[in-house]
């Protein structure tokens, strides 16, 4: 070290000396001291971009991965920290603070989380002065938290929101001999013109500056098939696809243990309660199971209501709307005598326009239909999944290229479900294969009222068992399988 740190003296030292000496046979004083400036600012950052770029014996086996969102709220990035852990690397998970990420990332020796807070703009004049100063200050700081890092093999980036950190990534990349992986879940200005409409200038901008900066990438993953001919044909980008495919987590869940859950929850949650029946008292039962007291065995109730459930980010794309109204119509089917059961229905998530629809949603009066809320760990909600009759999916694709991970989750669980339609759904829920494909609330209705007709008794019969059988029977790869085959070796490509 202190080899070198000599041989960086002379060389500077021997640097200035030439352009002292060249300066001295220039005709004016302004070229010399512009040549000297020159040289002493190259020499500068020529020091710098060696400090930046200082490797050691472990750089190979570190990798960051960057989400400018919640980490907790993102799932798909937290597989990729566990999948490097497990093959041995060292991750610094960069990231909003806020919901608890899953307990395997936070217990895991090899997972750094490094937190950064979400930067708000000026909070007076015009919208654009306050989004400008936001980017601009999210860039520094972000800037800042990637530099004091130690060297990574490669950077890991979640876009959207790509908004400013594609850029600082890119630029971190090159100052310190990173690579860069771009994960494209969908596109962060399809996201914008839900609120502002295609043709805002804010919007456009984000387009360019998404298809400019992408192109910087050494490689890309994608979420589906439909969107890696959209990167290519339309932004000459090669991506490759990872298809969401659910970790080992989200499985059919025991009847013990749906007991165990929905006794956790009737103490906060009066719709997984016995009506009439207050919790903590010495029955032990819910509105769904029970459990022997002769004998300790737990069961399914034979006149329990079928259990509902619908995830969500209570963002724009989401019209819960559609989903409200269907279940009014259910519960005119039951008033009407038809042999359908009362309906739990759980909405899980946290997002923006959840209060919206909390109002409507407290202003319904049904007798027949319940729905709740609430805000799960990420421990239980994989057993909820594995516990539910039946999964509602709203999700409708800004850009009509992502596919639903909620969907990917249900399907890891064995749960039949109902998905709105739009372009490419299809690589996943296969209609009358796996689940059902509606367009509108009418087409939900009637599927509801096919699916759950006689329930219980059609739980292993009629479509929605058939659903069931098909979807243990296709098995398919689990996350790990699928990121050992598609995201490894561009981590181990030369």
């Amino acid at each position: 070290m202190a080899d070198a740190s000599a041989s960086m003296t002379l060389a500077t030292l021997s640097l200035i000396g030439f352009a002292l000496l060249a300066g001295f046979y220039l005709t004016t004083l302004h070229l010399l001291w512009t040549l000297v400036s020159v040289t002493v600012t190259a020499v500068l950052v020529s020091q710098l971009l060696r400090k930046l770029r200082r490797r050691d014996a472990l750089t190979e086996r570190r990798v960051c991965v960057l989400v400018l969102g919640d980490i907790g709220r993102s799932p798909r990035m937290q597989y990729h920290a566990l999948s490097l852990s497990k093959h041995g690397y060292s991750v610094t998970f960069v990231g909003f603070p806020g919901t608890k990420p899953h307990q395997d990332v936070i217990g895991d020796e090899r997972i750094t989380i490094i937190p950064i807070t979400e930067v708000k703009g000026l909070q007076v004049g015009p919208r654009m002065v306050s989004y400008v100063t936001k980017v601009i200050l999210q860039s520094l700081q972000l800037l800042l938290v990637l530099l004091k890092t130690d060297v990574q093999s490669h950077i890991l980036m979640q876009n959207p929101p790509g908004l400013p950190s594609i850029m600082v990534t890119w630029l971190v990349c090159g100052l310190r001999g990173s690579r860069f992986i771009i994960d494209w879940h969908n596109y962060g200005y399809t996201i914008m013109a839900l609120s502002h409409g295609p043709d805002h200038p804010i919007v456009r901008l984000a387009q360019w500056y998404e298809q400019l900066f992408g192109r910087f990438s050494s490689h890309n993953l994608c979420v589906s098939n439909a969107m890696k001919e959209d990167l290519q044909n339309n932004w000459n980008i090669r991506a490759t696809t990872l298809y969401d495919k659910p970790p080992a987590i989200f499985k059919e869940t025991s009847v013990d243990l749906k007991h165990q859950l929905f006794m956790r929850l009737a103490k906060t949650i009066p719709q997984f309660q016995v009506c009439g029946e207050r919790p903590g008292g010495e029955t032990e039962r819910t509105a769904f199971t029970g459990r022997d007291p002769s004998d300790l065995s737990v069961t399914l109730t034979s006149g329990r209501p079928a259990l509902l459930i619908s995830s969500t980010s209570w963002t724009e794309d989401e019209d819960f709307s559609i989903l409200l109204k269907a279940l009014e119509d259910y519960e005119g089917f039951v008033k009407a005598g038809a042999s359908l059961p009362s309906l739990v229905c759980v909405i899980t998530g946290k997002g923006p326009q959840k209060d919206h629809y909390r109002k409507l949603i407290d202003a319904l009066s049904f007798e027949h239909v319940k729905i709740c809320t609430p805000w799960l760990e990420a421990e239980d909600y994989p057993v909820l999944l594995g516990s539910a009759d039946l999964g509602v999916c709203l999700h409708k694709s800004s850009s009509g290229l992502d596919l639903p991970m909620k969907v990917v989750d249900m399907f890891g669980c064995c749960l039949p479900v109902c998905a709105i339609h739009f372009y490419c759904l299809h690589e996943l829920v296969k209609h009358e294969e796996n689940g059902l494909i509606f367009k509108d609330s009418e087409e939900l209705s009637g599927q509801l009222k096919s699916l759950l007709w006689d329930f219980p008794g059609c739980e292993d019969e009629g479509k929605l068992g058939q659903f069931r059988r098909n979807l243990r029977a296709s098995g398919g790869q689990r996350w790990d399988q699928n990121w050992d085959q598609n995201v490894l070796p561009l981590l181990t490509a030369p």
